[in-house]
């Protein structure tokens, strides 16, 4: 090659190094002045996408530039999940160890389908799945396997769930066109909609989707369960599998899994237990003893890109019924075909991946550098968090704690006395309603923190879920004088007479 002919290559490694230098520092400077910024975007649509459209780049971009361009245009422009007073759906974030880790995965670039392909990572993903599974109280000898979310392990699960009625050989000759009974799958109205999404993959149907009421606590009731199951077996329907919730997304609230376990022995269906949020706070002293015994699962989802500080995207799915994952999945192309080897997982034969980053890594990383006690009082120290948070609400006049739960996530809700004199019941309600709508929406708008909203029998309620490793105890004080003075302002502006 000629002095002055191009590369045609990859940077050298000197550059990949000096440029890696580079940005690791533009990140430190991001988490330090975290706080400084705002929580989300206030940018339009149409705005952000003008800042980004236009045609495709001919000449290249120095890493410099394009490095000065993101941190100006695309992370100030992000909702930013990781900061320490993001409280919306689950509460997660990244942690150091597997910030690099993740780098790490990205050079090797392995794809974790066979062992063959990527021994150490295979080797790695099974220890760290049956770490996981010690860690939630789940046999360690289960089959297991490492996905990118909980939608997608609960779809296999329940891909696994309904392969396991052997007499409907489903695997081979599917559901249409042939004499098959009504398949029915059970869950609480509590549950999250991946179930219903599974369904209609599946070949279910959204309509043999039973949703049962939950009972006061938000849980699934056991008798309700039991009374539904006997009523589709009176009309020739065919139960296959329950859904268990531990750590609903509304409330987290966690279902019965003893006795919801004994209804399902009871008529041969698969109990499938979504511990996506609530099964690694397990790890937490003052959890543990309320989150029921994991180990009734036939199928079990726990994901540590909600809890344990690891970045998207980490779902471990476990089965403790011996090869019914490969069973519903294993499909092996001659090109596949590998002699068989003692102790050697391929797991490209339990979900529906071929391609598999090594996601593995990043969990490995992650419980090597902080230790299960380290991690253990880091959680700890969330649930402490939360329950401050909870104990300020319950204890003030305007604020009610509308459903209780062992996890940290809180609900509230803002109730004063005073409202509009005129108001029946039902009106009062909906003005209460709209007054924690607008508190909710107030609180994204200062930039300042971050929460999201559900609605429970008690009306529109606020949810703060605190799980972030960086939210430290002066980010949740800051956070309910930020609630209570934005609270006062949209009760006075509720209550005067030019408010619509």
């Amino acid at each position: 090659m000629s002095m002055t002919e191009p590369s045609l290559g990859d940077w050298q490694p000197s550059e990949l190094e000096e440029n890696g230098r580079e940005l690791l520092s533009r990140i430190r400077e991001h988490q330090e002045t975290i706080r400084d910024l705002p929580v989300t975007s206030r940018r339009s649509a149409a705005d952000l996408q003008g800042l980004f459209a236009g045609p495709v780049p001919e000449q290249p971009t120095h890493f410099k530039e394009l490095l000065d361009e993101t941190f100006e245009t695309v992370v100030p422009n992000l909702t930013q999940w990781h900061h320490p007073s993001f409280h919306a759906y689950f509460s997660n974030s990244s942690s150091g160890p597997a910030i690099l880790a993740e780098t790490l995965t990205a050079a090797l670039n392995v794809n974790a389908m066979l062992w063959k392909t990527a021994p150490a990572a295979a080797a790695v993903e099974k220890t760290v799945l049956d770490w996981m599974a010690e860690m939630v109280g789940y046999p360690r000898d289960a089959d297991g396997v490492l996905v990118n979310g909980a939608s997608l392990a609960t779809l296999y699960g329940l891909a696994a769930a309904r392969d396991a009625l052997t007499d409907l050989d489903v695997r081979e000759r599917g559901l249409a066109g042939r004499d098959v009974p009504q398949l029915r799958l059970y869950t609480s109205d509590q549950t999250h909609s991946s179930v219903e999404k599974a369904a209609i993959t599946l070949g279910i149907g959204t309509d043999n989707v039973v949703r049962l009421a939950a009972d006061d606590e938000g849980r699934l009731p056991p008798e309700a369960l039991a009374l539904a199951i006997r009523r589709d077996l009176e009309h020739g329907r065919r139960p296959f599998a329950v859904v268990a919730t531990v750590g609903t997304t509304s409330t987290g609230a966690i279902d019965p899994l003893p006795a919801l376990s004994e209804i399902c022995r009871e008529h041969g269906i698969w109990l499938h237990v979504d511990a996506a949020y609530g099964g690694l706070w397990r790890l937490a002293d003052a959890v543990r003893p309320y989150l029921g015994d994991l180990e009734l699962a036939d199928s079990l989802v726990i994901n540590p890109h909600k809890v344990l500080f690891c970045p998207m995207e980490a779902t471990a799915l476990y089965c403790r019924r011996t090869g019914a994952l490969p069973n519903a999945f294993r499909l092996v192309p001659e090109y596949l075909r590998v002699e068989p080897e003692d102790a050697a997982v391929d797991y490209m034969n339990y979900s529906l991946q071929l391609g598999r980053q090594f996601r593995a890594l990043k969990i490995w990383w992650i419980i090597r550098s902080f230790g299960r006690q380290g991690l253990a009082d880091r959680l700890g120290h969330a649930v402490e968090l939360s329950q401050w948070l909870r104990d300020r609400a319950a204890a003030h006049p305007q604020w009610t704690v509308p459903a209780d739960s062992v996890l940290p996530l809180v609900c509230l809700r803002f109730e004063p006395e005073e409202v509009p004199k005129h108001l029946c019941a039902t009106e009062r309600r909906e003005w209460l309603d709209a007054l924690n709508e607008r508190i909710c929406s107030a609180v994204g708008e200062t930039g300042k923190a971050y929460l999201s909203h559900t609605v429970t029998a008690a009306g529109y309620v606020l949810r703060v879920s605190i799980g972030n490793i960086q939210t430290r105890r002066e980010d949740v004080e800051g956070l309910w004088e930020l609630l209570t003075a934005t609270a006062a302002e949209a009760h006075h502006h509720m209550l005067s007479p030019t408010a619509c």
